[in-house]
């Protein structure tokens, strides 16, 4: 860190007293293996006391009553945003420390190029003797949760050891929490185990932080797969510190889910209603800044479909009775990026934090509301920052209203990363599946990415060898203000770049593997989609609720159906094949120029794609003979037919 502060900088919460419902001396739980791991952690951090969470109500209100008499939580409006909080973190514990994320394995081969390795023997002793009196002065809390519908055969049990209330209250919300968890555990069950502390103990009479910290230098997030265990220390802040999300959810179950023959993925799943009231279920994985979490709540603009969420950023996927594959949203909970969510680009969301929803380094307005740049209504004249200071906005050359801080440069009133936390089940459009215990049959995966040229609207794969090769070929071209970086394309393959748990080279073969569980008949189709071409108009595709009217082309290629050409990167639809009614062009283009975009939006580029398959067969690699031979040929194969 730079400043001398950090060494004492925030990332949890202050010391919240155990409610009276967890004051009991009974454990409620016979599992001998869980209380002596509670029992040896609770000695070696020096926790002054154990609470064991029940999930209720009850506790959730009287933790959240506990954070508000702390300061750390800041009651909001209860007209405008009832049972809801604000808090703020400390500067330096803003969103995931990627560069302390680690997969610690014994071979470094088998994390691969893409992980950060540590040796596990070494890592373990490193944070042992971290977390070595790291809770003094404050409470182990002990959270049983379930990812996915209590009992469902595609769902894991984990159990998270933290000193950080902040993390109880959002696990709350973002799994299945408490006593009824532990009944389904019995006194013998598998379960995860995560450990997580601040990393900030207190001094007899010390007065604490709202939001205590290890400088990054200690921060550790660690994974390890062999044992499927979760080391998190020094953070307080979402995936470091809420480790059923990314750690639990993709890192740890991506590698059982290879062992056990099932996928453990960063995909969204929707459900499509046709007017006929056909209904599919469609994952879709994207890279940051491409309009996941939109694309889950959409409302289509085409009359007669409507669309519903199952959710919103992860999915898990075991092979049924049938062959097919069955999805369940392993999360509770939705824990979105405020900043640039509105009622124009996803107003389902909107809706859904209305009420009862954590927000995190959000503006606080005079009225008691939230405030983030994007949300789509008029900067206050009067906002507390994300870090707590008080701003008033200026009039800037161009009319708008902007915020400066005490050098006259803009800033932000809510960090980029700032965050909502919610409970799914108030989702206006959540579906009434979401928490099927047996999960939903996908029809079709989609990837996709941000590419302002080259890479067509939508295009299908051919064969799963081909379905694969384009999810390994997925990413964005950067938009980021160091001139030098735009336009450089970042692959991210399946959307998985931060979240790999093993090797991504067998990650990729896994996937290949998958017909060899089942037919491939029976896999979902698999398509690619791009809402981001640009020409000197600007975007040539509107996006947001007109993604339905590439979806409804989709529905119909799942059914066998819809016009379509045969080209070398794939199947492309027809420049009349989508349902074009009703489409307004955002952009103000005529009826003419809106034709000739559509004919690029199916067309193949050739020396585009040319120059795009060498960068896909440069970013395989890093990972030398690892890459399934299948991926080189099917780059072989593409590559021939675009210069035929």
């Amino acid at each position: 860190m730079a400043s001398k502060k950090s060494t004492t900088c925030a990332a949890t919460c202050k010391t919240v007293a155990p409610t009276a419902a967890a004051k009991k001396n009974t454990l409620p739980t016979q599992h001998e293996e869980l209380i002596t791991w509670v029992k040896d952690f609770a000695k070696l951090s020096q926790a002054k006391n154990v609470v064991w969470c029940d999930g209720s109500k009850k506790e959730y209100k009287e933790m959240c009553d506990a954070l508000v008499k702390a300061g750390v939580f800041t009651p909001l409006n209860p007209k405008k945003r009832p049972g809801s909080f604000l808090a703020r973190s400390h500067w330096s514990d803003v969103a995931r420390v990627e560069d302390r994320t680690y997969i610690a394995c014994k071979r470094q081969e088998d994390a691969g190029p893409m992980c950060n390795w540590i040796d596990p023997a070494e890592l373990k002793k490193t944070m042992t003797e971290l977390y070595r009196g790291c809770m003094k002065g404050r409470t182990l809390y002990v959270i049983p949760f379930s990812m996915g519908p209590i009992g469902s055969p595609i769902a894991k049990i984990g159990v998270e050891l933290t000193d950080s209330p902040y993390v109880v209250v959002n696990m709350h919300l973002m799994t299945r929490v408490g006593t009824k968890v532990l009944k389904e555990l019995g006194k013998n069950g598998e379960f995860v185990k995560c450990l997580h502390s601040i990393g900030s103990p207190l001094k007899a009479g010390q007065k604490d932080s709202t939001w205590p910290c290890a400088p990054l230098e200690k921060k550790y997030i660690a994974h390890f797969p062999e044992t499927s265990e979760i080391w998190s220390f020094g953070s307080g802040y979402g995936g470091n510190a809420l480790l059923g999300k990314k750690c639990l959810a993709l890192r740890i179950a991506s590698n059982l889910a290879r062992q056990e023959g099932w996928l453990a993925e960063h995909m969204l799943i929707l459900k499509l209603t046709s007017p006929q009231k056909k209904v599919y279920y469609i994952c879709a994985a994207f890279p940051s800044a491409c309009g996941k979490t939109n694309l889950a709540m959409m409302e289509p603009r085409i009359p007669g479909w409507t669309v519903e969420t199952v959710g919103d950023d992860i999915s898990w996927m075991k092979i049924g009775a049938d062959g097919r594959l069955y999805a369940i949203n392993p999360e509770a909970g939705f824990f979105g990026v405020a900043p640039g969510t509105s009622m124009e680009s996803n107003p389902n969301a909107m809706r859904t934090i209305a009420k009862n929803t954590i927000f995190t380094n959000c503006g606080l307005t005079d009225d008691g509301d939230i405030w983030w740049e994007g949300m789509g209504v008029p900067a206050p004249d009067h906002v507390i920052d994300w870090k707590g200071v008080s701003r008033k906005p200026t009039v800037n050359a161009k009319g708008k209203k902007v915020f400066l801080d005490e050098k006259g440069e803009e800033i932000k009133v809510a960090h980029p990363n700032a965050r909502f936390t919610a409970p799914a089940a108030q989702c206006p459009v959540i579906a009434a599946e979401w928490e099927d215990p047996a999960g939903v049959p996908i029809d079709a995966f989609l990837f996709g990415g941000r590419r302002p040229t080259v890479i067509p609207l939508v295009n299908q794969a051919k064969d799963w060898t081909h379905a694969v090769f384009m999810g390994s070929a997925a990413g964005s071209e950067t938009t980021a203000a160091n001139l030098s970086a735009v336009g450089v394309v970042r692959r991210d393959p399946m959307a998985m770049l931060p979240f790999f748990g093993y090797n991504a080279a067998d990650y990729l073969l896994h996937w290949l593997t998958m017909p060899l569980r089942t037919s491939e008949a029976k896999l979902p189709k698999v398509f690619f989609t791009n809402w981001f071409r640009k020409d000197g108009k600007g975007f040539m595709w509107n996006g947001f609720g007109d993604n339905a009217r590439v979806l409804k082309w989709v529905c119909e290629r799942i059914d066998g159906k819809g016009k379509f050409q045969d080209t070398a990167i794939g199947y492309l639809p027809t420049p009349d094949a989508l349902d074009m009614k009703g489409y307004v062009d955002g952009s103000g283009r005529t009826a003419g120029e809106l034709k000739t975009v559509m004919a690029t939006l199916t067309s193949v580029d050739k020396e585009g794609w040319k120059k795009e398959i060498a960068a896909v067969a440069e970013s395989y690699a890093p990972f030398g003979n690892k890459i399934p031979f299948v991926l080189k040929a099917k780059l072989a194969e593409i590559t021939a037919a675009l210069n035929t």
